[in-house]
């Protein structure tokens, strides 16, 4: 079954929607269906840009950890950076919960328009895991280096507003699919031709340092996965407690 619903949705736009509600857990299909949808558009005349969006309470709650392996985390990817490579600009409409890898899937998009009860959170440390999804590179790009810092070590979350302050989102709306189309109709009354071209350009050093980056994080997230420190961190997240890690 295929959980990403696609459509036109203004004049040279297209909605793409995450549909496992209530949370949107990212697996490997599901990314290979995003990414499929996301592609399909290169070469469609008739859109010019793309927003992602999310149905029930949240973006999108994390990735689907269970059973993935060393292999599964680096298929994962392969994926991941399909997301990345599209010729279309993208516009994501965050609401709830943007954690981990939804975090991750957000900045993949060259806008986020955020509801002000957003929460971005890259909260790996505080599971006993690394950090992934090209993060290496889209925050400190985004946010620049200490914020990342910042963000990585302590895994706090942060609102839309702050998001905006940072620099993390674009804009913040009480509507942000909405907003987020909106947005993406301004972009969409430029030529057609343009976009394009300039996103390559603009894209062209994001993909190749995201597709090394990837590499980098997978291997560290493969040789975190095993630990104990990693197991403790999933269970206290499930039982809503304070880990108690111990360096195994």
């Amino acid at each position: 079954m295929n959980d990403i619903f696609h459509e036109q949705v203004a004049d040279g736009v297209a909605l793409l929607e995450l549909r496992r509600p209530p949370h949107n857990f990212v697996d490997e299909q599901l990314l290979t269906d995003l990414a499929d949808a996301l592609l399909a558009y290169d070469d469609d005349d008739d859109i010019s840009c793309l927003v992602m969006a999310a149905q029930g309470k949240h973006f999108c709650a994390g990735v689907d950890l269970r059973g993935i392996g060393a292999a599964g985390i680096r298929r994962f990817y392969r994926q991941a950076l399909r997301v990345f490579s599209g010729r279309k600009p993208v516009v994501a409409a965050v609401h709830g919960a943007a954690v981990g890898g939804g975090l991750g899937l957000a900045m993949a998009a060259d806008f986020r328009v955020a509801a002000p009860g957003a929460r971005f959170t890259a909260n790996f440390a505080r599971l006993g895991f690394h950090h992934g999804f090209g993060l290496s590179v889209t925050l400190p790009r985004t946010i620049g280096q200490q914020r990342t810092l910042e963000l990585l070590y302590t895994g706090r979350s942060v609102n839309g507003a702050e998001a905006l302050d940072l620099g993390l989102c674009d804009r913040v709306a009480e509507d942000p699919r909405t907003s987020a189309i909106a947005f993406a109709s301004e972009i969409a009354a430029s030529a057609p031709l343009s976009l394009p071209a300039i996103r390559s350009t603009m894209r062209r050093s994001l993909v190749a340092e995201v597709s090394a980056a990837l590499d980098v994080e997978a291997n560290a997230q493969a040789a975190l996965l095993g630990t104990a420190d990693f197991a403790e961190g999933i269970a206290a997240s499930v039982e809503k407690r304070q880990p108690r890690f111990t360096s195994s």
